[in-house]
C-alpha cells in the first residue's frame, strides 16, 4: 500500500512539473509573439484607396480609374442579406465568440483526421476577425508565427472594436474576383446596377459565392 501511495504521489510530481513547464513555454512563446505585434490601432482610421469614376452630364458611368476596384461604404449601408450571407458562409458564431472560435476549430481539426490522406480540401476555421487581423495587418505566409499572431490580435482586435466596426472592415477589404475588393465594388462590377428587390438576391448570391472560392 505504501509503495502504491509512493508511485501515486510520484506520478502526481512528475505531471504536475510537466504542467508547469507547459504553461511556462507557451506564456514564453506568446510573450515572445506579442512584442512584435503590428499595430491594431491604425484600423481605426482605416482609408483605403478607392475608385475614381467619371460621370457624364447625365449622370451615366463614362470611366473607373483604379489599380484595385474599392468602394468603400459604411457598414449601415450593406444590406441585411448580405451580412446574413457572409456570416452564414463564413463565420456563424460571429457575434457569440471573442475573436477565435475554438469549436469551429476543434471541429476542422476532426474533419481534418478523418480526410487525412484523401486529397479533400481540410475545412477552414478562421473567425471574421482572424481575417481582418491578416489581411490588414499580416501576410498570407503559411507558418506557425503568423497563425499565433493572427490569434493575439484578433483578441486584441474583439477587445478595442465592435462587432460592427469589424464587419465593415472585413466586407470592405474581402477580395470578391475580377479586380474587386469590397462587396460594394463586387456588387457593381457584377450587377451594374443598383439594386432592386429582384437583383438583391441574385446579388447576395454571387458575393457570397465570390467569398467562398
Amino acid at each position: 500500500m505504501r509503495l502504491l501511495l509512493r508511485f501515486c504521489g510520484f506520478v502526481f510530481a512528475v505531471g504536475t512539473i510537466v504542467f508547469l513547464v507547459g504553461v511556462g513555454a507557451a506564456a514564453g512563446l506568446l510573450w515572445h509573439f506579442s512584442k512584435d505585434l503590428p499595430d491594431y490601432s491604425q484600423l481605426q482610421d482605416y482609408e483605403p484607396p478607392v475608385m475614381t469614376r467619371v460621370h457624364a452630364s447625365d449622370g451615366s458611368l463614362v470611366a473607373e480609374y483604379a489599380n484595385q476596384r474599392r468602394l468603400y461604404i459604411p457598414i449601415q449601408a450593406v444590406p441585411k442579406m448580405v451580412i446574413s450571407a457572409f456570416l452564414a458562409a463564413e463565420d456563424k458564431n460571429f457575434y457569440e465568440h471573442n475573436g477565435l472560435d475554438f469549436g469551429g476549430i476543434a471541429r476542422a481539426g476532426v474533419l481534418y483526421a478523418q480526410n487525412f490522406g484523401s486529397g479533400r480540401r481540410p475545412q477552414g476555421a478562421s473567425t471574421i476577425t482572424q481575417q481582418v487581423a491578416k489581411n490588414f495587418l499580416l501576410t498570407n505566409e503559411v507558418s506557425l508565427q503568423r497563425k499565433v499572431k493572427e490569434a493575439l490580435l484578433s483578441l486584441k482586435i474583439e477587445r478595442t472594436y465592435s462587432k460592427e466596426k469589424i464587419l465593415e472592415l472585413y466586407l470592405n477589404e474581402i477580395y470578391l474576383g475580377v479586380g474587386a475588393y469590397g462587396v460594394a465594388a463586387a456588387s457593381l462590377l457584377y450587377c451594374r446596377r443598383r439594386q432592386t428587390t429582384t437583383t438583391r438576391s441574385a446579388s447576395v448570391t454571387v458575393l457570397s459565392s465570390a467569398a467562398t472560392g
